[in-house]
């Protein structure tokens, strides 16, 4: 069942690219699978907000989650690299990786009800507080428990094609067995204090001490309207680009 839910996914960005309104492009999707019961899931109260949910929340016959990583091809990466303004090509991915990540969830939960498995994600309107700048299901941290990667000190998940894409997921009743996560940083900074390159890189200092999540908005609120044209372009991407992370997964150049 894995290799049809990943052929579900790499089916859906393929038919994607071949649209001609779309200009983003994406390398391979990776996918992987977190048990709902897994407590880390109930952890996140205390991690990440206080209201967040657990999969039960979402279906309360959770067996699994399936998260997946749409990393970006590196020339919108080397786009956003340098400089104070984020680019227009980062910016339209942002928008038009939002689009695919919900036609790929859509078709996700069909293949899977169609399957006789119940299969849900969360509403878009649940997602953000926008007094706390805080989600109530957060797809970095879920993405963390099934095993897609670690964090990085830019508070963004560094998985073995980088930091640089977006993620999605869906919960489902279908059980399917966890994937490994790492057993390692993967965060030059935190495995031997050999980068900080994130740091410097962001123009309002909101990872100088910790994440300012508030001085970050301010951020992606000047950038939202530069782009109001294009649509909801809410991105910035300075502390994801130009890294030794941005791409790959950096740890084996370090050992």
């Amino acid at each position: 069942m894995k290799s049809d839910i990943e052929k579900v996914i790499h089916d859906a960005v393929r038919e994607f690219d071949k649209n001609e309104d779309i200009s983003t492009r994406w390398k391979k999707p990776l996918v992987a699978y977190a048990d709902a019961a897994d407590p880390m899931f109930k952890m996140l109260k205390q991690v990440a907000d206080p209201d967040h949910y657990e999969p039960f929340d979402i279906d309360p016959d959770a067996k699994s989650v399936i998260a997946y990583f749409l990393p970006f091809e590196d020339w919108v990466v080397d786009s956003n690299a340098g400089g104070t303004e984020c680019s227009r090509e980062w910016a339209m991915a942002y928008i038009e990786t939002n689009i695919l990540i919900s036609e790929i969830n859509d078709r996700l939960i069909k293949f899977l009800n169609d399957s006789g498995r119940r299969t849900g994600k969360l509403p878009k309107e649940l997602n953000m507080n926008y007094d706390t700048l805080k989600s109530v299901w957060s797809n970095r941290h879920v993405a963390y428990i099934a095993g897609l990667g670690t964090f990085g000190i830019n508070n963004m998940l560094i998985t073995e094609n980088g930091c640089c894409g977006r993620l999605g997921n869906v919960v489902t009743s279908l059980h399917l067995d966890p994937t490994k996560r790492p057993d390692r940083e993967y965060c030059l900074k935190k495995l031997d204090d050999s980068c900080g390159i994130c740091v410097d890189n962001c123009m309002v200092g909101a990872l100088d001490n910790g994440f300012d999540r508030f001085g970050c908005n301010e951020v992606l609120k000047v950038n939202a309207t530069g782009f109001g044209e294009l649509g909801e372009a809410k991105c910035c991407g300075k502390c994801l680009t130009g890294l030794p992370c941005s791409t790959i997964k950096p740890v084996a150049q370090s050992v």
